[in-house]
């Protein structure tokens, strides 16, 4: 009987053969910018977040190792789980800084709403790849339907940023499949009528008095206050205000790393979560902004690349949205921090501390992995 020697290169290849090499090597250039930002924003928290950064890649590791139909064929049941953990957050869910997100399970407190952004387009996906070759106008009105649950369940906590994440996520599986531009344009047309008379009326509807309805209180201060920082700057509007003049002190270059004023002056609100980035652009400037968002452009072609190249109509679709949301993620922070945006609390992907968006944003690139990992494996 010959015994068995331990092979390290053997290994080796067991561990990164699901792997795609362009999306780890691009995870691990963002993780590592992370680092960096991390260590002069809040040091204290580096440990906590090498944790977090491990579960997520663990994560990704195992997505990737599945294949793309196992993942599609648990879209039903993850999507039903996740709808009644929204559910229980309604019903038994804890409140925190007036919002009831979190549910506490025993072992852990966790927030259900997160699932939901690749829970819900998983869904859609599925759903359409049942439907393939009979996609009518039905079919997105059932699928718009699935969207809408857990995005009303989600509005409700409240929570709009991560509401408007999950609809987008969904949004990009209707349009990638097809959805006609006669249903997209009205909304458009409704939302661009929206947002101007709110920018053209801002003075009078931003009066205390005037209740908007549809929106909390807090909502619509974070609205008046992207229109007009400077009426409350010690208050309300500071947050942007201070976001707004770290970014533009850091000029091209940067102050240098660790020697952002407005950072270790504590100025910059949630300075190692949703406004990370002002932290960046006072330290590396305009600089250390175009790399990072040349990591995201290559993360977002990678992504684009597996999408157009995914074997079936369900992998194609969520590929897509998958990508769609690293954009969207890096769009809203970036906007918001810059004073273009509402404040959401959106996190930076990849780059804001956290757990778990970050494990979130590291399932949706193990995904992308096992649908490139399929395509490949189809081929052979």
């Amino acid at each position: 009987m010959t015994e068995r020697r331990f092979d390290p290169r053997r290994w080796l290849m067991l561990l990164i053969e699901p792997l795609d090499p362009a999306l780890l090597l691009i995870l691990s250039l963002l993780l590592s910018y992370a680092f960096v930002l991390m260590v002069s924003a809040s040091p204290e928290r580096m440990e906590s977040q090498m944790i977090n950064s491990a579960v997520a890649i663990s994560v990704m590791w195992v997505a990737a190792r599945m294949p793309s139909q196992r993942i599609l064929a648990l879209a039903l049941p993850v999507y039903v789980t996740g709808v009644l953990l929204l559910v229980a957050v309604a019903l038994f869910g804890e409140i925190s800084k007036g919002a009831q997100r979190w549910l506490d399970i025993g072992v852990a407190r966790i927030q259900p709403s997160e699932l939901m952004k690749v829970a819900a387009p998983l869904m859609l996906a599925w759903y359409f790849q049942q439907r393939e070759g009979m996609i009518r106008v039905r079919e997105f009105l059932v699928a718009g339907a699935l969207l809408l649950l857990p995005v009303g369940l989600i509005v409700k906590q409240p929570d709009l940023g991560t509401a408007l994440l999950v609809a987008a996520a969904g949004f990009y599986v209707l349009f990638f499949a097809g959805l006609s531009w006669k249903l997209i344009l009205p909304v458009a047309v409704v939302a661009i009528v929206g947002i101007g008379s709110i920018v053209g009326f801002g003075d009078r509807i931003c009066q205390p008095d005037v209740d908007w309805v549809v929106l909390h209180g807090y909502q619509k201060n974070r609205v008046c206050t992207l229109l007009d920082p400077s009426q409350d700057p010690l208050g309300k509007g500071f947050h942007i205000i201070q976001s707004t003049i770290a970014i533009g002190s850091g000029g091209v270059l940067g102050k240098g790393w660790q020697a952002g004023t407005q950072t270790h002056l504590s100025f910059i609100p949630e300075r190692h979560t949703d406004f990370i980035f002002a932290v960046l652009g006072e330290e590396f400037g305009l600089t250390g902004a175009l790399v990072l968002l040349a990591l995201y452009l290559l993360l977002i072609l990678r992504g684009c690349t597996i999408a157009a190249q995914a074997p079936t109509l369900a992998t194609r679709l969520l590929a897509g949205a998958i990508t769609m949301i690293f954009f969207t993620y890096a769009f809203v922070n970036m906007g918001m921090v810059s004073g273009i945006l509402p404040v959401v609390g959106v996190p930076l992907p990849f780059i804001s501390y956290g757990g778990t968006a970050l494990v979130t944003l590291c399932l949706g690139l193990g995904i992308l992995m096992s649908i490139n990992r399929s395509r490949m494996m189809s081929k052979q």
